[in-house]
């Protein structure tokens, strides 16, 4: 059973920035695919930033060139460097792997 344990939502203002961390508690090896996903208001999950298979990182079109998805030093962890926040990036944000675990997600808020 693999537990995925996310932190760093806050509430910020438009323009600044957050650092979102997932790890992966019990996983009895590496993650290959790891990814976060966004539920904002009035919206379905969508995908923020996904580690595929093969090592790339896939991005969701709203976020290009805002955030960037990188592997932490701890084991099965990754890290969600979100710049210049925008209004509509307000959501829950949850970490997943497959085939069906995810977070319970971490709050964030951009204030404008």
């Amino acid at each position: 059973q693999v537990q995925l344990v996310e932190s760093g939502g806050d509430l910020v203002q438009v323009g600044e920035s957050l650092r979102l961390a997932c790890v992966a508690i019990g996983a009895s090896s590496r993650l290959n695919i790891m990814a976060w996903y966004r539920q904002t208001p009035g919206n379905e999950r969508e995908s923020v930033a996904t580690y595929t298979h093969d090592g790339r990182v896939r991005y969701g079109e709203s976020v290009k060139d805002r955030f960037t998805l990188s592997r932490d030093l701890t084991p099965n962890s990754i890290v969600l460097q979100m710049n210049n926040l925008r209004s509509e990036d307000t959501g829950r944000y949850f970490c997943n792997t497959p085939p069906v675990y995810w977070g319970q997600g971490t709050q964030v808020t951009v204030s404008s």
